[in-house]
């Protein structure tokens, strides 16, 4: 029998009002976004220019080991960049040309803004022009901010690919009758990438592309012609760049879950007018297996009251598909930044009356939190080891981020993420008790 809810138009939470707050904040800088990135572009290095800080937060957040050499490293601007006893551009430019000569591999080179390099004004974009005119063709160098002044967790890759777009070639026009052609919108592990391979193959779309690619000189061509589809909800600018040179958007749920996965397949397929029957033959052994792990999961989670602290932009995807899905009943749904239109389908699969927040006021949200003393908070490492101090289960928002959680075979992971905490609880107070 299958736990998944059948989708359908509803209102759900589509004019819902937003708690709006605007306070202090708890949540990681866009220069997160680069543990990622880094893996997903094979070719590409990200030279954050920044403090011992930015180094530090990097090496955390990916457990870099010494002996490791990631694509990715820290131009730190010390005390003579800060007091101007340096160039700070001839610093800059002297670590890339050691940089390039010691990684020849390299082809795309981001020059990646922090908050130092944000308070002492030093023009990233203009050194980007410079040294790209300098390094071409074998390499090419954009910049982006990462900054925590400007970006919050997850919008360091939003900025990072909204570099990329005007990098992409010009498709061609359409000649009378030319198919279009699906974008994939988003940085997905491999693995889930190939899976969506294989189900748009089977489904019969053979011209499907995904952004950002694996190599930096596989950029994908984008125009008028192009469909695109948002794998991740946190792409705004890069969406709205992509849509001004002509890509139509899709719209779609995000593909976390069975119903999600299915929903956001069957928006290419509407759109590209695959066959009823077709499109179920495609998906229908997929989604069987998903709805088979996740019944393995919805005992535990039915029934659980949860809580989300704004991180991702991934909590109102998240949050309909535990309540859709896992019978999950939803206290707060709190995210750093609501476009509506892009959640306009996930709104409406809500359930009616789910508190929404925008923004953050960290201890007017404690406060709320405390008061529903909720089964599971999701939260950032900031907030996660007080809260358990507490008394409270906590799920770590990072790790939903840095997880392969979409699409259909990885459903039953995405459960598994949020019962693991309360199983973990769980087993601590039968010690407890035992003891």
């Amino acid at each position: 029998m299958s736990a998944v809810i059948p989708l359908k138009v509803e209102s759900g939470c589509a004019d819902a009002h937003v708690l709006r707050e605007r306070g202090q904040r708890e949540v990681f800088c866009g220069l997160t976004g680069i543990v990622w990135l880094h893996r997903k572009i094979q070719d590409a290095f990200f030279l954050v220019v920044g403090s011992r800080t930015c180094a530090h937060l990097l090496q955390s957040a990916a457990g870099v080991m010494i002996f490791a050499e990631p694509r990715f490293a820290t131009a730190i601007i010390d005390e003579r960049d800060l007091a101007g006893l340096a160039d700070a551009q001839d610093e800059l430019d002297r670590v890339v040309q050691q940089l390039l000569a010691r990684r020849p591999e390299i082809k795309l080179l981001f020059l990646v803004g922090s908050c130092p390099s944000e308070v002492i004004k030093l023009d990233l974009s203009r050194a980007a022009q410079r040294l790209s005119q300098k390094h071409l063709p074998n390499v090419r160098v954009l910049s982006y901010s990462g900054s925590g002044i400007e970006t919050t967790f997850t919008q360091g890759e939003d900025a990072c690919l909204a570099a990329l777009v005007p990098e992409m070639p010009e498709m061609p026009a359409a000649a009378a009758g030319a198919a279009p052609e699906l974008l994939v919108v988003g940085v997905l592990a491999d693995v889930v990438e190939d899976q969506f391979k294989r189900l748009f193959t089977a489904m019969g779309l053979s011209k499907v592309q995904f952004f950002p690619p694996r190599r930096a000189g596989a950029l994908p061509a984008v125009g008028p012609n192009t469909r695109l589809l948002l794998a991740q909800p946190f792409l705004a600018d890069t969406a709205r760049l992509l849509e001004a040179r002509g890509a139509q958007r899709l719209v779609a749920p995000f593909p976390l879950g069975a119903e999600g996965t299915e929903a956001w397949l069957q928006a290419a397929a509407t759109a590209f007018a695959i066959p009823a029957d077709t499109f179920e033959r495609a998906v229908a052994p997929a989604r069987a297996r998903a709805q088979q792990a996740l019944a393995a999961h919805r005992p535990r989670l039915a029934g659980r009251r949860i809580f989300f602290f704004p991180d991702s932009q991934l909590e109102i995807p998240l949050a309909r598909f535990l309540a859709r899905e896992l019978g999950m009943r939803l206290t707060e749904v709190g995210t750093p930044y609501l476009h509506r239109e892009h959640m306009a389908d996930e709104l409406a699969l809500l359930p009616p009356g789910t508190l929404l927040s925008e923004g953050q006021h960290v201890e007017k949200q404690l406060d709320r939190c405390r008061a529903a003393m909720p089964d599971l908070v999701v939260c950032g490492l900031g907030l996660a080891n007080p809260l358990e101090a507490e008394g409270l289960t906590t799920k770590w928002a990072i790790e939903l981020v840095f997880s392969p959680i979409q699409g259909f075979e990885q459903a039953g992971d995405l459960a598994e993420l949020f019962a693991r905490p309360l199983l973990r609880r769980q087993l601590l107070a039968g010690t407890a008790l035992a003891a």
